[in-house]
């Protein structure tokens, strides 16, 4: 079988079509278009739903010489195994325990719920960002790159998980292996790099709302603008040194250029940014209508697998400047 891929952008909708598939971006979970970045979503990522409901694809796709693969610019993690995935349930026609397994690690890496003790050089995670970290070359290429350094590396994952490997945790999988040993070397590192970032970083105390009940809890935060740590937000959850509390930054906020902010909390702590992205979204009108730019929203995170814990600028980029987002920022977590 032939396969063709496209890259689009982030939150882009589509229908079901003939002989494609459409995977972590389309807006729906429908047989053909698997996505969990929406309201009606179950509370899975797009790899975790392709295991536990394989009909989405088998129903759609029968059987062809062409098929088209459709995910989102820049794949990551879950973009990359869940390609993996159907290739492999098309190859076979079910979901065997190896599958199971990367599915249930890509769930973890996907809503940022890695155990805070892990040793993050030994984790697939990891690895793969640092694969990825520092590329220089168009955007095309990129994305090119990393599907096929993506699709190696889950092959290479899903032969260590019929071993009967852990794959969450283990130096010993990638150990012999040149370019995974500069890899875990380079997440070494790049511990050095978060204490430069947060060096210069700005820290503060929010009162964000509870996930599972009504109030506010107090969360230490940082705000890092253009982060030379990859991991940043990895490091800065499991920092027990900076925070006075002890226990890890709850809210993380970095930028990449002058116009992506990601927002985003520490599921563990049990709160959300539920509010916030409207807040956002109301002061991105207000500057694109005296700048005459179409309105593009933020995301809010207003499906079930993020619950809020997440908030992302707009696709074209915010016309809001770090000033006004860190006002409204400290606007929302006041006491």
């Amino acid at each position: 079988m032939e396969v063709t891929y496209r890259f689009v952008n982030y939150g882009q909708r589509f229908e079901p079509q003939d002989s494609t598939l459409v995977l972590d971006v389309g807006m729906g979970t429908v047989p053909g278009v698997i996505d969990h970045h929406h309201p009606e979503a179950e509370a899975e990522c797009t790899a975790s739903l392709i295991v536990k409901h394989p009909h989405l694809v088998l129903d759609h796709i029968h059987v062809v010489d062409r098929l088209t693969i459709i995910t989102h610019r820049l794949p990551d993690f879950d973009s990359l195994a869940s390609i993996f995935l159907v290739l492999k349930l098309l190859e076979t026609g079910r979901v065997d325990a190896s599958m199971e397994k990367i599915a249930g690690y890509t769930k973890l890496v996907d809503s940022a719920s890695l155990p805070k003790y892990i040793d993050l050089a030994g984790t697939p995670y990891a690895i793969l960002r640092a694969l990825f970290s520092g590329a220089k070359k168009s955007e095309e290429e990129i994305n090119h790159d990393r599907l096929d350094e993506g699709l190696k590396f889950m092959r290479f994952l899903y032969a260590k998980a019929e071993e009967a490997h852990d794959i969450v945790e283990c130096r010993q999988l990638f150990a012999g292996i040149d370019r995974y040993e500069r890899a875990m070397r380079k997440v070494e590192n790049d511990y050095f790099a978060y204490l430069s970032d947060s060096a210069r970083g700005q820290t503060l105390s929010l009162m964000l709302p509870r996930t599972d009940r009504a109030g506010r809890k107090k969360v230490e935060g940082l705000i890092v603008f253009n982060p030379r740590s990859f991991l940043a937000k990895e490091w800065a959850r499991c920092d027990k040194e900076h925070p006075q509390l002890g226990d890890g930054f709850g809210f993380l906020m970095s930028n990449y250029g002058n116009t992506r902010f990601i927002l985003g909390v520490d599921p563990e702590q049990g709160i959300n940014l539920k509010g916030l992205g409207g807040l956002l979204n109301d002061k991105e009108r207000e500057k694109r209508i005296i700048l005459a730019r179409p309105m593009t929203k933020w995301y809010e995170g207003n499906c079930p697998f993020f619950n809020f814990r997440i908030v992302d600028s707009p696709q074209d980029g915010t016309a809001l400047s770090p000033d006004e987002i860190v006002d409204i920022l400290l606007f929302f977590g006041r006491p």
